[in-house]
């Protein structure tokens, strides 16, 4: 039985299919993340020093392919023909209930003869929250959909109340439409939390991000 990779987005669906596949038995040997040219992971916003830190307290090596969204699948593809060399199997993922993303999951994967595994796949969003936060695991919201949210919703932790007011609000459980986005910095699987620096929020179009860059960070 080969190695897998997380493909990692330091959000809680990646954290929570994390948890699922080392709990099913999977040898996860590397997260594998794709960050923009600038040093900043797609559509979470994280530089690079941060998600460097995620993967030192969950004790796994930190792999990166670098995109923007025009050459997006392209590297993905390419890192993980690098990765099948090394003997990687699969490539797991935090997807839930969107066919597209599944589609293209399940695509790339077989165009570079890797299985796709999406532990959480198929499941009531609500009750993973619930299992989020029963297992333990502290995700910040660092990405909102000004349409949806408004900017005070940045650096909130995803707790119940934070769960119950999204619900009132009519928003997705888990965001799955691009709602909000989280960083998951303790949780179970983690050795010890990830510290987090400076949370000024920037404005990009109809998003808001909790900029959480240090000295150093991105290129």
């Amino acid at each position: 039985m080969g190695d897998y990779v997380m493909s990692w987005s330091g959000g809680k669906d990646s954290a929570m299919a994390l948890h699922r596949a080392l709990e099913a038995g999977l040898r996860v040997s590397s997260l594998f993340t794709m960050v923009s040219p600038e040093g900043y992971s797609m559509s979470h916003r994280i530089p690079r020093g941060l998600l460097a830190l995620q993967a030192e307290a969950l004790g796994l090596p930190l792999l990166e392919g670098t995109a923007d969204w025009g050459t997006y699948e392209e590297e993905f593809k390419r890192a993980l023909v690098g990765l099948r060399a090394t003997g990687i199997r699969g490539c797991i993922f935090g997807d839930i209930d969107l066919e597209d993303h599944l589609s293209w999951c399940r695509r790339v994967c077989r165009e570079t003869g890797l299985e796709a595994v999406h532990p959480l796949w198929g499941e009531d969003q609500g009750v993973l929250l619930d299992e989020l936060l029963q297992l333990g695991y502290r995700a910040v919201i660092v990405v909102v959909d000004l349409e949806r949210l408004g900017p005070d919703w940045l650096g909130r932790d995803l707790d119940a109340k934070a769960v119950d007011e999204l619900l009132r609000l009519g928003i997705s459980p888990c965001g799955e439409t691009g709602e909000y986005h989280t960083l998951v910095v303790d949780g179970p699987v983690f050795r010890r939390e990830v510290p987090l620096g400076p949370r000024r929020v920037l404005r990009r179009g109809h998003h808001a991000f909790l900029d959480l860059a240090r000295e150093g960070d991105g290129t």
